[in-house]
């Protein structure tokens, strides 16, 4: 087992597998067989085209023709076991981010279309006289994804509407209680993508990171039960757990070898695979 092996578990995904989705000209997409078959069933909303890529229909154009034929098509095809089950909250569905939305899509639809998520995740540490410590969260075992992994401190999907780091607060505030005059002190420290595949389709995603120094007198409080228990532990050890098994969940353990080499715990001198780990934190996720 080793620090790699994180690396090739998150870009397990098998593109052969798949056949683009398309919004206008953009590939934002990849669809299963199975799953495109069951749009097309649908009706006359998406199409395949003589390339054999998906899309919308050429009547669907506006960002809101788009947004209501999605929640029309992702509500039947719950009703008819393609998706287990919705979420409700809605995740901006884009080229890049410096263009504005395409349109927008249930969370827990969006590996079924490959589209491309962001997240927030954020490395809590805390300074002490025997050195770094970090603020691990364990996942409650009534979540329904994950459950009783460990996790980064704080961590969420990037919801519609709402900035990057404002949504790095919201976060603290709800799953760590961290308050607002603790969470002004959030360093943004670069991102994290990879290509992963789950039962549900593909991930292309990409994690947007921070870092917060703590004090040692802040005790964080799980105050919206998506967290069991929060730990603080000695860079070591948390370093030893994710080299040597997959007790964080999965994307989660990227994020914290990131967070080691940039404090210079894993350098070119102390880890043969340093310059594989530094590529890999940056998957090529453009298909």
């Amino acid at each position: 087992m080793s620090y790699l092996d994180h690396i090739k578990a998150c870009n397990n995904a098998n593109l052969s597998r798949y056949a683009r989705f398309r919004i206008g000209n953009a590939p934002l997409g990849a669809v299963r067989s199975d799953f495109a078959n069951a749009l097309i069933g649908l009706g006359g909303d998406f199409v395949r085209d003589e390339n054999g890529e998906f899309g919308f229909a050429h009547h669907i154009q506006t960002p809101v023709q788009r947004n209501d034929t999605l929640h029309r098509a992702t509500v039947q095809l719950c009703d008819t076991g393609h998706i287990r089950h919705l979420h409700g909250e809605r995740f901006d569905v884009r080229a890049s981010l410096s263009e504005a939305p395409l349109c927008q899509l249930d969370r827990f639809a969006m590996p079924h279309f490959g589209f491309r998520s962001w997240g927030v995740h954020m490395n809590g540490y805390v300074r002490k006289s025997d050195g770094l410590h970090m603020w691990i969260a364990k996942r409650s075992q009534d979540k329904p994804t994950y459950p009783g992994m460990l996790d980064n401190m704080v961590a969420g999907g990037q919801p519609a509407g709402l900035g990057f780091r404002e949504n790095m607060i919201k976060e603290c505030a709800e799953e760590a209680d961290i308050p607002s005059s603790l969470a002004d002190g959030l360093q943004a420290v670069g991102t994290v993508s990879y290509l992963y595949e789950t039962d549900e389709g593909l991930k292309p995603d990409v994690m947007v990171n921070y870092d917060l120094e703590l004090p040692e007198t802040f005790q964080p409080r799980c105050a919206d039960g998506e967290v069991e228990r929060f730990d603080l532990l000695p860079v070591a050890e948390v370093a030893e757990i994710v080299r040597s098994g997959f007790d964080f969940k999965f994307n989660c353990a990227l994020v914290i070898i990131d967070f080691l080499i940039r404090h210079g715990y894993l350098t070119a001198d102390n880890e043969p695979d340093y310059n594989g780990l530094i590529t890999g934190l940056h998957r090529d996720i453009n298909r």
